[in-house]
């Protein structure tokens, strides 16, 4: 029993054992930082994890655009709710377009530079074109930010890793309702398919890479 103990501790250490590291081009994703999750008016919006992301994803968006690093964020939101999945969650169900629930949080919005992609999944990689911007970028390095963790931001982390990304995820540019699902999902990810990080290193490496494209 003690061996085959200390045999799966072995095994179980293996998590994380690798690190991603960044690659030579990287782009960010900011996912669903739009006003039902961020603003206090709406249901679902104003948990201070996510104001936080807000905010730090806003420092790293000023930073990205000024490198010219490319930069896509998605909404979520539908046509009529006739087209809507089963969402377990109510407030979804209020995501119709052209209402401000689906208005991206001008905080972190750059219509004359961002792409802007309407998802109608928690990943925003499922059916939208937002594998076509990030191949004609040549991006190898995902920066993950928004929200919520435990959902639409680990969905789309995931999908970063299964096209090949060097995936890398600020932790303060993420954010949930609930602390104990962001840290467990972060903690997850870590585990397995991105690097964390936080906004001021990031920033750090973008100046960087600004400074080394320069030359």
């Amino acid at each position: 029993m003690t061996n085959r103990i200390v045999g799966q501790a072995k095994q179980y250490a293996t998590y994380g054992q690798n690190e991603v590291g960044f690659g030579d081009k990287p782009a960010i994703l900011v996912v669903d930082l739009q006003r039902a999750f961020t603003d206090p008016a709406f249901e679902m919006g104003g948990a201070p994890m996510i104001e936080r992301a807000v905010l730090n994803t806003g420092r790293l968006l000023d930073v990205a655009r000024k490198a010219t690093i490319p930069v896509a964020k998605c909404v979520m939101g539908y046509g009529s709710k006739r087209e809507q999945p089963r969402w377990k969650v109510g407030a979804c169900r209020d995501l119709i377009l052209g209402r401000p629930e689906c208005e991206i949080d001008p905080r972190v919005h750059d219509p004359a530079y961002d792409v802007t992609i309407v998802k109608n999944g928690p990943s925003i990689f499922f059916q939208t074109p937002v594998m076509t911007f990030l191949t004609g970028e040549r991006v190898d390095t995902i920066i993950v930010t928004g929200c919520v963790t435990s959902g639409c931001v680990r969905a789309s982390v995931v999908d970063s890793f299964q096209f090949g990304f060097r995936t890398i995820i600020p932790e303060d540019c993420v954010g949930d309702h609930d602390e104990q699902p962001h840290q467990d999902n972060l903690r997850d990810v870590q585990r397995r398919y991105a690097d964390l990080s936080n906004a001021d290193q990031v920033i750090d490496y973008i100046e960087g890479w600004r400074k080394k494209k320069a030359r």
